[in-house]
């Protein structure tokens, strides 16, 4: 079993998982410059939307990236195979290092069409969405993210369906479709899953993903589950140096004011306006600026005048008034 670029990575591996909206490439780009993980996905992508003329237009921009965020995974949805294997053929054109199929995503759309977590109750139809996806790479890898069940915990009937596809990685989610997450991520069943494989005999990796919020406890889980790697998510949130190990960045002593109790603060800033801007520079024909809003809150808590700030800069209309805002609230931090 070729297992491509994951098999030449050092365990636990420690990627970043794929979320619409957030981990897009203006993001992607902050997160590389900061620390970058052992791995980062796209956003998904409409595998459909991606073989269609029109709708490749619109896509493509999901799926850029540059050679910093290497290894790169794209990750696409679609219940059709056919669409599935001309996706697959795009994205190995596009020069991927790999393919991720999201058979977890709750999306009710999504779900209609026949992809995301209602592939969990078809595992016939998920196994030959594998199988084509895997011909469309040639010998390429590719992954599934899924979940442990749809509406209840069917682990031991759902893994080794995936298995017997060969995928190079199975990324589960320590969760049902019906729990969303709004239960505690079960960790022992990542433990289970990793049995599964190995007396499957299986040399697929196993990832576990869900409610990890630091690298050390990453490390901790994968040792106490035997999974393979490791899936981080909403710890990324306003602190693009997560997969860095420390926030001790170099800082330019002339860009901050000395009176400034933590410095951190105003490094964070500094990103916040620097993201703000790869993403009007990036995105901001094709997505609404309101998308960046969900991240001021992430960046901005934790010290003196955060709250005030974000009332703020909930109200910027694009970049430059994030960085007018921004800067003024530094100066009026030193002069208080």
């Amino acid at each position: 079993m070729n297992l491509g670029f994951w098999g030449k990575l050092q365990k636990p591996i420690l990627v970043l998982a794929p979320m619409a909206d957030v981990t897009d490439v203006a993001f992607r780009r902050v997160i590389a410059s900061c620390g970058r993980p052992d791995v980062m996905w796209t956003e998904f992508v409409s595998a459909d939307g991606l073989v269609h003329p029109q709708g490749q237009k619109k896509l493509l921009i999901d799926l850029s990236y540059t050679p910093a965020e290497r290894p790169i995974v794209a990750q696409l949805f679609s219940g059709r195979p056919e669409k599935m294997y001309e996706g697959a053929k795009i994205v190995k054109e596009l020069g991927f290092d790999g393919l991720d199929i999201n058979m977890g995503c709750p999306d009710r759309g999504i779900e209609k069409s026949g992809a995301g977590a209602s592939l969990i109750k078809k595992p016939a139809l998920a196994r030959e969405i594998i199988r084509v996806a895997k011909e469309g790479m040639g010998d390429l890898p590719v992954s599934v993210k899924t979940r442990l069940g749809y509406n209840k915990d069917t682990l031991e009937e759902w893994l080794p369906e995936l298995l017997a596809e060969k995928p190079a990685v199975v990324t589960m989610h320590a969760r049902t479709r019906k729990e969303m997450s709004d239960v505690p991520a079960r960790w022992n069943r990542i433990e289970d899953a990793v049995d599964i494989r190995n007396k499957l005999n299986s040399e697929t990796l196993i990832f576990g993903n869900g409610d990890v919020m630091s690298l050390a406890d990453a490390r901790k889980k994968a040792k106490e589950t035997g999974a393979d790697g490791i899936m981080l998510g909403r710890a990324i949130f306003g602190n693009p140096w997560l997969f860095g190990e420390t926030h001790k960045q170099k800082i330019n002593e002339s860009d901050i004011n000395p009176l400034l109790v933590d410095r951190f603060v105003a490094q964070r800033l500094g990103v916040l306006i620097e993201h703000t801007k790869l993403f009007e520079e990036l995105l901001g024909e094709h997505k609404n600026f309101a998308i960046m809003k969900k991240h001021f809150k992430a960046y901005v808590e934790g010290f003196v005048g955060a709250k005030d700030l974000r009332v703020k800069l909930m109200e910027a209309r694009d970049a430059k008034d994030v960085e007018d805002t921004i800067t003024q609230f530094l100066r009026t931090f030193v002069c208080n």
